[in-house]
């Protein structure tokens, strides 16, 4: 490798493409690895422009259970199939590192009160005991397997704070920590300089068994930094104007790399909240060099004194180390035009009310807010009618009279990876709530306040410092570790709140330290979601609405009936940084992390079968074997045209994961619910979609279950629900593809720009296969689902520039017939679409690599990876 170190290109390279080009030379054998493929690496800012497909082989997987019990569903289903195909089901083992961390399925059931982590943590076992008997399973069947067991942090925290290398040592080969994780903020990791994004389900498994991703070498965005943050200004903030800025300069499919003065002034912490967030800017990943702040990071989270060493010593060697003193290197080359943010004009905000992108500066929110009411229905509008904005519902709590409006805030949720890995952050909410009290402010009782964060280090540092007796006193108090309120974990609302707001019909309103807000997602009654920095939850808590113009009007009245306005209460940065210096600690970490390999009492005590093959248990409603290999064999499967397919749905913009396939509470009048009281399940046994990803039955019953989906087949109207086009019949769109395929009707799917946006979710591909979607014909896709369809066998179709459903004048009710030559076909060619309406329109295939014909070819990824495992030649 040291005749490249002299070559002039590589230094010319960002430090991300560096760590590709490392992997490349490393694993190059002239078969997965070819010395052209380093060739294609060293030429990057050619090679960039052009669409070039190279492999990468990340070092290790990183997944959460929401993804990774389907994902060992899968691997043990692959174990039966290779068995029947006459191979040996042992070779179906993680060939890499894989870390699964259990962080999704605790909810918020109890809240405000000192006892309510206890509470949630019993519900979860209880609810969940099927599916953490059977990862227990997974962790004595499979090799290079460790569990994080429920109760000890969010994946990326954990990730970030224990699981990252930064650099492997493999029996004395060094290399870089690289990895690809079953969740859209892998990209968190980033932060450390370790190079890792999130990808779907199916393509981790494939790492997982020692293939390497096909992927086109993206262009790196430069995103220069300079100045330093204000002393109003957080790491929220700073993410949140990075967003807004990225999402306009439309980097989906690409790097983007931080680099200049202003990188130098912000911790890993901070650096950590703008890498996290990179799904929601639209890139691939967030990338931050290794450098000095590195290693303290690293030293600093009691990592061992002698790796961090080796770490510094290997990466000033291979040239990945930064330096912002006047030893810097020159900046590498990056794509395009660059971007540049003066730090010291970021200001206090928050995003929504519906996707995250969408940032509000705080001095503007109340205006914001109320264009919002009366905006059009779309992502900042909710088509209010004037007598509607000021109406209010009266409700009684706890034998006190409470009236809320429009902007109430009934969830208020300090939660996520995003902010609570970040001490500062943390600390100052704390520090604000110590404030308020201090000057007689109270939060209503009837907000439901929640503190759930990302690791117990959090809890210890907030203990140090005493700030965890104020967040209590106003109900913050700890409810788990896990996503929680994030994900839509978020449990019910208290009943005479959740009356109120149906009854009136008001527009209810969630602030929350998170990263995702779009519509339904954190509660089907919050139709108002905000993104903010911890300190402004807990601000907006007091505030008890979003209606309000903090500059000036007063959160309340002091002991003194004097008003008292959010900076009179607002922590100086000096003083965040001084609790920060004296509570964070080396040994919080070392202690709470050393525990984990212990693992926890309730997860010790799990009985779990043994064995190389999963026994399945037919009246199982949590784990169930998958029909995906039932009818498999070794020959290649023949692609046959897809003819005079009905469309399932005709979606607009914007199509998340979480409208295709949501994880939250199951509805009782669903499917899905159907189907679990058919089998006896009570509905408080019910759990969430993101619970139930182990059974296929119930998954497919849960697709497009979101109830704000909108599908112009019904004229747009909310609800998971579409035309049954041949009687032209209302139905749940299950029941309807259940219909179609019993008739043996194909089927497609009909979307705009952006469609699988959102969290990396293989049930959103794996759902729609189940209901005999064959091909998806969209504007645009994000990325991780595009490859998700692919490794499922769904053809992904992208309408040519200018056109769409509505200007082709498609409505959804014609049929569709494409043809597919065998499934011969090349990578980005266009395609003939005719329809029963006479309608032909040409649409470009989305197989973007060599790689991804070979797996729709197969019918899939899995299935390609079996027939390898059994017929290796």
């Amino acid at each position: 490798n040291a005749e490249y170190m002299g070559d002039p290109r590589v230094n010319r390279l960002p430090y991300s493409i560096k760590v590709l080009l490392e992997c490349a030379l490393r694993n190059c054998d002239e078969f997965n690895f070819k010395s052209a493929d380093v060739e294609k690496i060293l030429n990057w800012e050619q090679t960039s422009k052009e669409s070039i497909e190279v492999p990468f082989k990340p070092a290790r997987v990183l997944l959460q259970d929401f993804t990774g019990v389907p994902a060992v569903v899968d691997l043990a289903a692959m174990r039966d199939a290779v068995k029947k195909l006459g191979g040996d089901p042992n070779r179906v083992n993680p060939a890499c590192p894989v870390d699964l961390v259990v962080d999704h399925s605790v909810q918020v059931d109890a809240s405000r009160t000192l006892d309510a982590r206890e509470r949630n943590e019993e519900l979860e076992f209880k609810r969940n005991y099927e599916r953490f008997e059977f990862l227990k399973w997974g962790q004595g069947a499979l090799n290079n397997f460790l569990i994080v067991p429920p109760g000890s942090g969010i994946v990326h925290q954990v990730n970030l704070e224990y699981l990252g290398r930064v650099v492997f040592d493999n029996n004395g080969v060094l290399y870089p920590d690289s990895l690809v994780g079953t969740d859209s903020h892998t990209t968190m990791i980033d932060a450390l300089g370790i190079v890792g994004w999130g990808v779907g389900g199916i393509e981790a498994e494939a790492v997982m068994l020692g293939e390497a991703v096909s992927m086109v070498l993206p262009e790196v965005v430069g995103f220069k930094l300079t100045g330093t943050l204000p002393k109003i200004a957080t790491a929220t903030d700073l993410v949140l104007t990075c967003t807004e800025l990225l999402r306009k300069r439309k980097v989906v499919g690409k790097f983007v790399e931080f680099f200049g003065p202003g990188v130098e002034s912000l911790s890993i912490a901070d650096r950590a909240t703008v890498s996290n967030m990179a799904p929601e800017y639209g890139a691939t990943m967030g990338f931050f060099p290794i450098d000095q702040k590195t290693i303290d990071y690293l030293r600093n989270t009691g990592r061992d004194e002698a790796k961090l060493e080796l770490i510094e010593k290997y990466a000033r060697a291979q040239g990945l180390f930064r330096t912002y003193d006047a030893t810097a290197q020159a900046d590498p080359v990056f794509s395009g035009e660059i971007l540049e943010l003066d730090l010291s004009t970021v200001v206090p905000s928050v995003s929504g009310p519906k996707r995250p992108h969408d940032r509000v500066p705080i001095s503007r929110m109340k205006a914001d807010w109320n264009d919002c009411l009366k905006n059009p229905v779309g992502f900042k509008g909710y088509g209010l009618a004037p007598e509607t904005l000021d109406k209010t519902a009266t409700f009684t709590y706890n034998n006190t009279e409470y009236k809320i409006g429009n902007g109430a805030v009934v969830i208020a949720a300090i939660t996520s990876c995003t902010n609570t890995s970040n001490p500062g952050v943390m600390l100052a909410a704390g520090l604000l709530a110590k404030n308020a009290i201090e000057k007689g402010l109270k939060v209503l009782p009837y907000i439901k306040t929640s503190l759930s964060p990302g690791s117990g280090v959090v809890t210890k540092y907030l203990e140090s410092s005493g700030l965890i007796n104020y967040l209590n006193q106003i109900g913050f108090t700890l409810a788990g570790y896990g996503c929680m309120t994030c994900i839509g974990n978020s449990g019910d609302l208290d009943e005479p709140v959740a009356e109120a707001i149906q009854k009136a019909d008001l527009v209810a309103s969630a602030v929350l330290s998170g990263n995702r807000n779009f519509e339904g997602r954190v509660h089907p009654l919050t139709r108002a979601n905000y993104l903010a920095s911890p300190p402004l939850v807990v601000a907006y808590a007091f505030a008890g609405t979003v209606n309000i113009d903090f500059e000036t009007e007063p959160l309340g009245k002091d002991t003194n009936g004097q008003d008292v306005f959010l900076r009179d209460i607002w922590p100086s940065r000096d003083e965040i940084q001084m609790f920060v210096d004296a509570h964070v600690r080396p040994e919080f970490f070392q202690e709470v992390y050393g525990r984990i390999s212990k693992g926890t009492d309730r997860w010790n005590a799990l009985q779990a079968p043994t064995g190389t093959l999963y026994a399945w248990r037919p009246e199982s409603t949590y784990i169930h074997n998958p029909p995906f290999f039932s009818s498999m064999e070794l020959t290649l499967p023949k692609i046959n045209d897809i003819n005079e397919a009905y469309c399932l749905l005709n979606l607009g913009d914007f199509i998340t994961t979480d409208h295709i396939s949501p994880a939250g509470n199951i509805s009782k009048t669903s499917p899905a619910a159907r189907y679990l009281t058919e089998r006896t399940v009570q509905q408080v046994d019910f759990n969430t979609y993101g619970a139930r990803r182990g059974n296929d039955e119930i998954m497919a019953r849960g697709t497009f279950a979101n109830t704000r989906l909108k599908n112009k087949l019904l004229g747009g109207k909310e609800g998971p629900n579409t035309l049954y086009v041949p009687t032209k019949e209302t139905l749940s769109v299950f029941d309807a593809a259940e219909r179609y395929q019993k008739e043996g009707r194909q089927l497609i799917i009909l979307a705009g720009n952006e469609y699988g946006s959102g969290s990396s979710r293989d049930w959103a591909a794996k759902g729609p296969y189940l209901l005999g979607v064959k091909a998806v014909i969209a504007q645009s896709y994000e990325r991780i689902h595009r490859s998700n369809l692919i490794g499922m066998g769904i053809l992904p179709l992208e309408f040519r520039a200018g056109e769409n459903a509505d200007t082709l004048g498609l409505t959804g009710e014609e049929t569709f017939s494409i043809l597919l030559n065998g499934g011969n076909l090349k990578v980005g060619q266009d395609i003939d679409i005719k329809t029963s309406k006479g309608t032909t329109f040409q649409a470009r295939v989305r197989l973007d690599t060599d790689v991804e014909v070979e797996y729709f070819k197969n019918g899939g990824i899995l299935h390609y990876v079996i027939r390898k495992i059994v017929r290796p030649n």
